[in-house]
């Protein structure tokens, strides 16, 4: 008796191994085009202009990068760091931004992406940036000293505003 169950059972494992083992390959077939795409194949072989083409950081350069990478996180806020210090605004801010997309919900990179956008005088962004770091840190040790900042920029955006 045993060996009649032996010999249903083992047909019914390799149906539902095969069933699952297909799975992945479907998965990895390739998506139908978009209708966007240009009709005439010939178009996408022309060069495009530059003004055309677009500078995309290096999480949309590579699709295949996890969206949540802490890590990569820690890593862009070091080298955002070093570029503050080197005194490269815009390359600090580009790492930052990557560092808050690698982790979202992690405060630290907020409050480097304000510092590094009130010093460009990019005075609503930072006051965004920290507002968020806030947000996500709302008992943090430099509460106090962010939110005096957040006052202070607020002041100045007004002022603009009246001139």
């Amino acid at each position: 008796m045993a060996g009649m169950r032996l010999g249903k059972t083992i047909p019914i494992f390799v149906a539902v191994f095969l069933q699952f083992h297909a799975w992945p390959t479907r998965a990895q077939e390739p998506q139908p085009e978009s209708s966007s795409k240009p009709a005439n194949p010939s178009d996408d072989m022309k060069p495009k202009s530059p003004a055309k083409q677009k500078k995309d950081t290096a999480t949309k350069n590579a699709p295949d990068q996890p969206a949540w990478d802490p890590l990569r996180a820690e890593k862009d806020l070091e080298v955002g760091q070093y570029y503050m210090r080197k005194g490269d605004l815009d390359a600090a801010i580009d790492r930052f931004q990557d560092a808050t997309v690698a982790k979202p919900g992690y405060a630290v990179p907020f409050r480097f992406l304000g510092e590094a956008q009130e010093k460009k005088g990019l005075r609503k962004q930072a006051i965004k940036s920290y507002q968020r770091y806030l947000d996500l840190y709302p008992h943090a040790e430099d509460g106090d000293k962010v939110r005096k900042r957040i006052e202070k920029l607020y002041k100045e955006v007004e002022k603009e505003k009246r001139q």
